[in-house]
C-alpha cells in the first residue's frame, strides 16, 4: 500500500505537471552516484551493485516521468559522479560516460559532472542565478545511510565513502533557492531515520526519505525492502526547525 501511494503521488505530480496545477516551477535537479566496485563486494553475502547502471536506470525512468509530465524543455539537470563511472568502466569494458551522455541527449538534459558534495551545494545555490530559475525538485539516486549521501560507496574503500553529502553540511544549501511546493526526495537507503529531519531544519523544504532499506529495480523505481519501512519526510524529533 504505501509503494502504490508513493507511485500515485507521482503520477498525479506527472499530470498536474501536464495540466500546470499547483506544481513547481523552475529547475529539477537529480543526482547520480556512482557504484561499487567489484573488487570489494563480489565476495560478500549481499554484494551491491551487480549492476553498473543501478542508479543511472533509476534516474532516467524518474525522467522519463518528468518529461512526460514537464514536456520535452523543461530544464531539467542530471548531476553524475563521474568518477565512479570512470572506474567501473574497465570492469565494464564499456564506454560508461558516453552512455549516460546519449541519455543526455535523448531526454534533452544539462548534464553535470561532479566531485563531492561541495560541488552539489555549489550547483544548489548558485549553479544557475536562482532569482530568475529557482529549484523545482530535487532527487537523489544512490547509496546512502541514515546520515549521508555516499557517492562513491564501496569505490575507493571497502564499505566506505571518500565523496559525501554529509546532513552537517546541509547547512550551506541556501533555503531561499527552492520553488514553493519544491519535491523533494531521496531514493536511497535510511536517509527518512535521521538526514530529512536536518533538511527541513536547514532548508525549510521536506524531503522524503525511507526508514529501512531500498532496492534499484530495472523497470520501476526504487521499492522499500526493509520490513515496516516507509516513506517519511522527517523524523518527529527532528522536525522542528531551528535558526
Amino acid at each position: 500500500m504505501k509503494r502504490f501511494l508513493l507511485i500515485a503521488s507521482l503520477s498525479i505530480l506527472a499530470q498536474g505537471a501536464k495540466a500546470g496545477d499547483n506544481v513547481p516551477k523552475g529547475e529539477w535537479i537529480i543526482v547520480v552516484g556512482g557504484p561499487s566496485l567489484k573488487e570489494w563486494e563480489q565476495y560478500k553475502a549481499q554484494p551491491h551493485d551487480h549492476w553498473w547502471a543501478n542508479f543511472v536506470r533509476a534516474a532516467r525512468l524518474r525522467t522519463e516521468q518528468l518529461r512526460d509530465g514537464l514536456g520535452p524543455n523543461a530544464p531539467i539537470t542530471w548531476l553524475i559522479y563521474k568518477q565512479g563511472y570512470l572506474d567501473r568502466a574497465p570492469q565494464e569494458h564499456q564506454d560508461l560516460i558516453a552512455f549516460i551522455e546519449s541519455v543526455r541527449d535523448k531526454f534533452n538534459l544539462n548534464l553535470v559532472w561532479f566531485r563531492n558534495g561541495d560541488d552539489v551545494i555549489n550547483y544548489l545555490n548558485k549553479g544557475i542565478d536562482r532569482k530568475r530559475q529557482k529549484v523545482a525538485g530535487f532527487e537523489y539516486f544512490g547509496h546512502s545511510n541514515r546520515a549521508c549521501f555516499m557517492f562513491d560507496y564501496s569505490s575507493n574503500v571497502d564499505s566506505a565513502s571518500k565523496s559525501f553529502l554529509h546532513e552537517s553540511q546541509l547547512r550551506q544549501i541556501n533555503g531561499w533557492i527552492f520553488a514553493r511546493n519544491a519535491y523533494i526526495q531521496s531514493w536511497g537507503c535510511h536517509t527518512g531515520e535521521e538526514m530529512s529531519g536536518w533538511w527541513y531544519r536547514a532548508t525549510g523544504t521536506k524531503m522524503i526519505g525511507a526508514l529501512g532499506k531500498t532496492q534499484f529495480m530495472m523497470e520501476e523505481l526504487p521499492i522499500l525492502t526493509s520490513p515496516g519501512g516507509k516513506w517519511v519526510t522527517a523524523p518527529e524529533k527532528l522536525t522542528t526547525k531551528t535558526n
